[in-house]
């Protein structure tokens, strides 16, 4: 089958390509990228992409997916239609299911599930430990043959540091790395909030930002024995980006994303919204928030992604101490970062498409990322201006746990393609 997406805007950081052109596809792989093709032959499918830019699909190497063990909250099905809603064309999926991930045969399981249910490509995390208990290393080996893209016992800190560093050994080989979910377990176990004035004065235990750099600054530094390669998960702290900064200089292998709500929101939305705006690592001060955005932009920080955690609507009615922690951000990711990285401060389109989808993909090995020949078809068309609000009842997912809830966006999506197949469309919601 053939396409023709015509008059976009296409923006594609892996070749520095920025320029109204057309894009051809053939039986789902990116064909050409160009001004002048061939005349449209019979039967070919035009897209007319006028006004839109068109760009690689978005890969989220941070979400979870609930499934199996906790489907109330969101499955397969319904959190990849919420990220084919969010331009996102690839998951990365956590292990802190029930069972968890630690096993090759349950990360075939998951992806005989997503071969079924998926609307748009799922990748899994292994566990680092079996049942993400931190006493005992998973088969490292037999998770990457069976398919896993990454090791993490995220959800959780693996407190274990021998663990991590035999993992970190294991995965040296694969190039592929640990991703760290940096928080001392010790320091944080009753804390709800950013330990600071604001906890204190509204009488809640408190997760102080040191918690999160120290064990940062330990994984860095078991990456830097062994020479293996650890992703720092959701930073959020001005200590945090100050040490990756260093570490990186040093030449430690050593990556790190963060999230739109680490560099839009503050402590004080506990205030304002209670446990919906409860998340690990917790939303922190001002200052936090400036550290962010000067990590994006030297890059410090690789990567957005969305850290997406559906819960239901009894959870996050709870007081804040008894809530969970997360928030849902796959429908609300590519907005939020045009609306404050592009439209406010005026970094360039390619900077955020950069940061969503060719980092991501690079930091995975996926084939995703670029528009380039060759590449999967697998294309966000949004307009970058176009104004919306945030209105949880309208999710594909699930989960309505968001703080986001009202505000305009500036920037959306038009349509989704995972392998040249539209796997949502806005006109269809006309």
């Amino acid at each position: 089958m053939k396409q023709r997406i015509c008059g976009a805007r296409v923006i594609d950081p892996a070749c520095g390509r920025d320029a109204v052109c057309d894009i051809l596809i053939e039986d789902g792989v990116i064909a050409a990228v160009g001004e002048e093709f061939p005349a449209r032959e019979e039967g070919e499918e035009v897209i007319d992409a006028r006004g839109l830019v068109a760009a690689p699909g978005l890969v989220d190497m941070h979400t979870h997916m609930r499934e199996p063990g906790f489907e109330a909250k969101e499955t397969i099905a319904t959190g990849t239609a919420a990220a084919a809603r969010g331009g996102v064309t690839s998951i990365l999926a956590m292990a802190n299911t029930l069972p968890v991930i630690d096993s090759p045969e349950r990360v075939a399981m998951l992806y005989e599930r997503a071969k079924r249910d998926a609307r748009v490509r799922l990748y899994t995390v292994g566990a680092v430990s079996k049942g993400m208990q931190g006493k005992e290393i998973t088969d490292v080996e037999g998770l990457l043959r069976a398919g896993a893209a990454a090791l993490s016992d995220d959800g959780v800190p693996l407190m274990n540091a021998q663990i991590m560093r035999r993992a970190l050994q294991r995965m040296k080989p694969s190039g592929l790395p640990i991703l760290s979910h940096s928080e001392d377990g010790d320091l944080v176990r009753t804390g709800v909030m950013n330990e600071g004035a604001l906890s204190r004065k509204l009488g809640y235990e408190g997760r102080p930002a040191v918690a999160e750099e120290l064990l940062l600054v330990r994984d860095g530094m078991l990456a830097a024995d062994t020479g293996g390669y650890v992703h720092i998960c959701h930073v959020s702290t001005k200590g945090s980006v100050a040490y990756i900064r260093q570490m990186k200089a040093a030449g430690v292998k050593i990556t790190a994303e963060t999230c739109p709500q680490y560099f839009t929101l503050t402590e004080e939305e506990i205030e304002k919204q209670g446990a919906m705006a409860k998340v690990n690592p917790p939303l922190r001060t001002q200052e936090d928030v400036e550290a962010i955005l000067e990590g994006l932009k030297d890059s410090t920080l690789d990567c957005i992604v969305t850290d997406h955690a559906p819960h239901t609507a009894e959870e996050k009615s709870r007081e804040v101490p008894k809530a969970p922690s997360g928030m849902v951000g796959l429908e609300t990711s590519l907005a939020l970062s045009l609306t404050v990285l592009h439209h406010r401060l005026g970094l360039p389109l390619s900077f955020v498409i950069e940061k969503m989808s060719t980092a991501p993909a690079k930091i995975l090995q996926l084939k995703a990322g670029t528009l380039q020949p060759g590449a999967p078809a697998d294309i966000v068309l949004f307009d970058p201006d176009e104004k919306w609000t945030v209105r949880p009842e309208h999710f594909a997912s699930k989960g309505r746990n968001t703080p986001f809830a009202g505000w305009e966006l500036t920037g959306r999506v038009r349509r989704t393609l995972v392998g040249g197949k539209t796997v949502y469309n806005a006109m269809d919601e006309l």
